[in-house]
C-alpha cells in the first residue's frame, strides 16, 4: 500500500511538473497574456482588458495593416496600438480620413468614437513627411497609432517602431469576459 501511494505520489508530481514545463514553453514561444494599460486604444480596448498575443503569427508570416500589436516600446514598457503603415507606405490624413499611398482607407474600428464626440476631428491633419522628414515608412519598420486619436502616444510622436519589437499580434481579448472578442483588423 504504501508502495502504491509513493509511486501515485511520484506520477502526481511528474504529471504536474509536465504540465508546468508545457506552460511555460507555450507562453514563452507561442502565446502571452497582456493588461491592457491606459486608454490609448479605447474604445476598441479598455484600461484593464486582459488579452491573449499570439507571437507564432509574425514568425511565420508578415505584419498585417490593421492588426493590433504589442511591441516593446522600451526596455520597461510593452505598448498596444494598430498598424497602419507598413514598409513603402505613404501616410496622411486630411479631414479624418486616412490615405495610405493616396488612396482613402475606411477606418471602421473608429466608427463609435467618431460618434461619442459630436462632429469633432479624430485625428488630426498630418502627412508622415511632416512628422518624420520620411515620405514613407522605411523598410523594417511600421507606423502605429492608438485608435484614441485624441489622447495615443504613438508613432505621430514617437516615430516609427521597427518591425523586430513587435511581440506578436493581439488575438483574444478575454476579459471582461462580456466583451470577449477575437477579431481587431478592420472592424
Amino acid at each position: 500500500m504504501k508502495k502504491t501511494l509513493k509511486k501515485e505520489g511520484i506520477e502526481w508530481i511528474r504529471t504536474i511538473l509536465i504540465g508546468v514545463l508545457l506552460a511555460v514553453f507555450f507562453r514563452t514561444f507561442f502565446f502571452s497574456t497582456y493588461v491592457v494599460e491606459g486608454k490609448s486604444m479605447m474604445p476598441t480596448l479598455q484600461d484593464g482588458n486582459m488579452l491573449v498575443v499570439n507571437k507564432v503569427s509574425y514568425q511565420v508570416g508578415d505584419l498585417n495593416r490593421f492588426d493590433v500589436v504589442v511591441f516593446h516600446a522600451n526596455k520597461k514598457e510593452d505598448y498596444v496600438k494598430r498598424i497602419i503603415g507598413l514598409p513603402g507606405d505613404q501616410i496622411e490624413y486630411k479631414h479624418d480620413k486616412l490615405y495610405i499611398n493616396g488612396q482613402f482607407v475606411d477606418e471602421p474600428y473608429l466608427e463609435k468614437y467618431k460618434k461619442e464626440i459630436n462632429g469633432r476631428q479624430l485625428t488630426g491633419d498630418f502627412n508622415l513627411e511632416e512628422l518624420t522628414k520620411e515620405k514613407s515608412v522605411p523598410p523594417g519598420y511600421i507606423f502605429v497609432v492608438g485608435d484614441n486619436r485624441l489622447g495615443s502616444w504613438d508613432s505621430r510622436h514617437f516615430g516609427f517602431v521597427k518591425a523586430d519589437t513587435v511581440v506578436g499580434k493581439v488575438d483574444l481579448r478575454y476579459w471582461p469576459i462580456q466583451e470577449m472578442q477575437t477579431n481587431f483588423s478592420k472592424g
